[in-house]
């Protein structure tokens, strides 16, 4: 990535909110006389570090902001970058999310005040990067032109990002730890930060946070929105402020050129589909869906966790030339409109199927699991054909509805003993968890892993499901759901759900190989309204759906579709105490939790399967 050194740098100039609160602001500005197109980029992150992701499959060498910055200048764009209010070199007091979208709004605006600027202005960036362009675009602010969102974007972070089922997404503790590490108050505050660094966050996931009673006491500007998000656990108002919540204003949304990117093991998958699903039929864009095989900006590599997807997986190639050509691409044509320049993304949607692969270890030590990328004109797919699957007390999962009688298949969940997570769509987990495929099997590193080496499917608290032998490929691509009917000895539990490739006995994996898909869960408090929460009667059985978060697999001939249920999955989410949330500090008890699976309360599963599938 080659400069020509010519462009002209302001650093930190302070850009005035409609507060008073003044945004490090630094500009990158092409050689010539302008005035210019302008990309903005507003990170949290500081704006003049990196992004793990940030290289190419060619080059593997991390790309600093500044130094992308001034490759985008030498391709004619003004390049801004800015810290987000209270991070880094910016005033005013952060609050995570919150703030965004004014601040975004009046940072436009202040660009298309410079002579140098032509008031076209395009948003970029990854992750919160995204988060925040889409907080802007829900005020639909004058001079936006273009967008690429990459893996992040809220349409709901009560449906996902904070929260998913009613359970709270503990990745917003480790992610806030990390960055009261870095806050400009700890830099400045040698005991502040010495505080900080006495509380070691594994030592705290698993207990329950509250304001003064946490190892974030000694910040506690990120305190206090922890423990916000965490104490609000209905979806009431707090869940559809700015910034969090875009369901509800996708009429009003800036109808701008538009991409969301995202990846199946990335925990805005579902949310780049919200977004892409909500707007793409309202607005003239064009809006575009990219899914690939990543983990959380990830894009250039071929595996995920333990898994390896190929030479295809990368984005470098297979979705225009690497991640700065394709998004310098998108802006030349989509908001230059410059038509010399071939559309990177032609198709509405591309994604890349999952599996297909030997299925032998490589070289690196990983599964070869293969796949491909695909284009697609619509999510979800038209040709989709919803497979019901039925769960049977004999532990599999066919079409045959279940006989009249059979018993409910049962276990206790004991929260002091949870069923410990194993990869999946997570981001920012460290040091707790981590992203990606993996055999579903205990590992003496894995965090709450009390027996290595044995497979989570063995667990007394795990009834697993799953098909025979498949006879021919089977592609799923999609959510699936889990309709059961379920009781509990409580009056609140959770279930969880995980979609898993299972791979037959080899040479290489003489046990097999249990990969992880797709996970989902339910707070069964929530089964009816996420907005008014009920207790369960003890023993009585109820029906409930659980959806699995987004999915591309195809399962090979002679491997088993396989759904686990259970009712935990920690650290990904906290723990459910079985007992009474209407009853301050009421105690943890084990619940007996059923699944009942006769004709009279027929449990299955719907499987989006594509007809058709070919390794």
């Amino acid at each position: 990535m080659a400069t020509a050194a010519r462009t002209e740098e302001t650093a930190d100039v302070m850009v005035r909110m409609r507060d008073g609160v003044h945004l490090a602001t630094d500009l990158y500005l092409p050689a010539g006389t302008g005035p210019f197109p302008v990309l903005l980029e507003r990170t949290p992150y500081d704006k003049r570090g990196d992004n793990h992701g940030d290289f190419t499959r060619a080059d593997q060498r991390v790309r600093s902001k500044p130094e992308i910055a001034r490759w985008f200048a030498d391709q004619g764009y003004a390049y801004v970058l800015q810290d987000c209010r209270g991070r880094f070199r910016s005033e005013g007091s952060f609050t995570k999310y919150l703030n965004e979208a004014e601040d975004g709004v009046d940072t436009l605006a202040w660009l298309c005040r410079q002579a140098w600027c032509d008031g076209r202005v395009g948003t970029l960036g990854l992750s919160y990067g995204a988060h925040v362009q889409s907080a802007l675009a829900c005020l639909n602010p004058p001079g936006l032109a273009a967008m690429f969102l990459d893996s992040g974007g809220f349409s709901s972070a009560y449906h996902g990002g904070a929260r998913q089922g009613g359970a709270f997404e503990l990745k917003q503790l480790t992610w806030a730890r990390k960055h009261a590490l870095l806050s400009p108050e700890t830099a400045a505050d040698p005991a502040r930060r010495a505080a900080l660094l006495a509380e070691p966050v594994e030592e705290w996931i698993g207990r329950r946070w509250r304001i003064g009673n946490s190892p974030l006491a000694a910040a506690p500007e990120y305190e206090s929105y922890v423990v916000e998000q965490w104490d609000n656990d209905r979806l009431t108002d707090f869940w559809k402020q700015l910034g969090i919540y875009a369901l509800d204003r996708y009429a009003g949304y800036a109808d701008v050129p538009m991409v969301h990117m995202s990846s199946w093991f990335d925990p805005y998958s579902q949310t780049a589909i919200d977004n892409y699903t909500g707007l793409a039929p309202i607005k003239r864009g064009p809006v575009k869906l990219v899914l690939g095989p990543w983990t959380h900006g990830q894009r250039s590599v071929t595996y995920a966790g333990d898994v390896d997807f190929g030479d295809q997986a990368p984005l470098d190639g297979h979705v225009g030339g690497d991640y700065f050509a394709l998004r310098r691409d998108w802006f030349d044509r989509h908001m230059l409109g410059r038509q010399d320049v071939v559309d990177p993304l032609p198709s509405p949607v591309r994604l890349f199927v999952m599996g297909g692969g030997s299925g032998r270890r490589n070289a690196d030590g990983r599964l070869d699991h293969g796949g491909r990328w695909r284009d697609e004109q619509e999510w979800p797919l038209a040709r989709t054909r919803q497979t019901r699957l039925y769960l049977h007390g004999d532990g599999s999962l066919d079409e045959a509805p279940p006989s009249a009688g059979a018993p409910p298949c049962g276990y206790d969940f004991d929260p002091a003993d949870p069923v410990p997570t194993i990869g999946g769509a997570i981001a920012s987990g460290a040091p707790v968890m981590f992203a990606g495929a993996y055999d579903q099997r205990e590992t003496a590193g894995l965090f709450g892993a009390r027996h290595p080496g044995r497979a989570l499917a063995d667990r007394p608290d795990v009834l697993v499901f799953e098909t025979a032998p498949l006879t021919a490929d089977v592609e799923l691509t999609g959510s699936i759901v889990a309709n059961l009917h379920v009781s509990s000895s409580a009056v609140d539990t959770d279930f969880t759900i995980k979609l898993v490739d299972v791979y037959p006995a080899s040479d290489d994996y003489p046990q097999g190989y249990a990969m992880n898909l797709a996970h989902g869960i339910l707070r069964a408090r929530f089964r009816q309204s996420f907005e008014d929460p009920q207790p369960m009667e003890p023993h009585r059985i109820y029906a409930i759906a659980i959806r699995s978060f987004p999915t591309s697999n195809l399962f090979r001939a002679g491997h088993r579709i396989r759904v686990e249920v259970s009712s935990s999955n920690f650290p990904h989410f906290d723990i459910n105490p079985n007992s009474d949330w209407r009853v301050p500090e009421a105690p943890p008890q084990i619940a007996h939790n059923n699944i009942h699976v006769d004709r009279d309360h027929p449990s299955h599963v719907l499987l989006p399967v594509v007809p058709d599938a070919k390794g």
